[in-house]
């Protein structure tokens, strides 16, 4: 088990990749606080779990609590050795369509600026305990690429590459690694957004494989980053939309 001894702080933990992610970082050994806005969400997790896992209710877009949450890592399991920042949300849109209120500060308040609080957050923790730490964000393969109906989201995790890339040079002295990892068309109920506005069948038929990439699959990314085997990756995002950036809507039947 390739976690065992480590404690992980991992938000966003009741939706599709996040469940996954706690699933797979206490198979890997390790200790778990697991985050997410919605206590009862919490309490149905909490149930899967033994003393490997402890809930916190936590908004991310608020500093104070999200400082608390690692604070419950440190006086609950001793320490914190890796913080997931995996929170996130999107509403599919039009630009044309947007209130600014909700289709822009909302959706960065969450996927970007709660990200930047967790860096800060983990970063001041892991500094005082004086032996690094790893600091893993989820991205999103629409960090680099525009797309339509998704305007925010794209910007916001574009933010998110680069925070990647400018906390770990800051954090490097500390030996703490920051990395990212960017998925692309995951089944998750996010994606199933799609579904309703009648895409579904469209985005499924873009994918190299024709097949949507499934949270477990990110779950592994994600363990592997957070491992001393991924000690030489730091600052930056890995891909995994299963070749999505790399080609173009076909022509011809698969």
């Amino acid at each position: 088990m390739r976690l065992q001894g480590k404690v992980a702080v991992a938000t966003g933990v009741c939706g599709g990749i996040g469940l996954s992610i706690v699933r797979k970082l206490v198979n890997e050994g390790a200790r778990v606080v697991a985050v997410d806005l919605s206590q009862e969400s919490l309490d149905k997790l909490q149930k899967d779990y033994g003393d490997e896992v402890v809930t916190v209710a936590a908004d991310v877009t608020r500093y104070d609590q999200v400082e608390a949450m690692i604070q419950k890592a440190v006086d609950h399991f001793g320490q914190v050795d890796i913080l997931i920042n995996n929170a996130g949300i999107a509403s599919p849109k039009p630009l044309l369509e947007h209130d600014p209120d909700k289709d822009f500060d909302g959706i960065t308040a969450v996927n970007q600026k709660g990200v930047y609080h967790g860096i800060l957050a983990a970063g001041k923790a892991m500094k005082k305990q004086g032996r690094g730490g790893v600091i893993i964000n989820t991205s999103s393969v629409y960090g680099t690429m525009a797309s339509e109906l998704s305007f925010t989201y794209n910007v916001s995790k574009a933010a998110v590459d680069m925070m990647t890339k400018c906390a770990a040079l800051e954090y490097g002295p500390q030996k703490i690694r920051v990395c990212a990892v960017a998925p692309g068309r995951v089944d998750t109920p996010m994606l199933h957004q799609y579904k309703d506005i009648g895409l579904w069948d469209h985005i499924k038929r873009e994918q190299m494989r024709n097949e949507f990439t499934q949270p477990e699959e990110i779950a592994d990314v994600i363990a592997f980053l957070a491992s001393d085997e991924a000690n030489c990756i730091n600052g930056t995002t890995v891909s995994a939309g299963d070749g999505f950036e790399s080609f173009k809507y076909p022509l011809l039947p698969g």
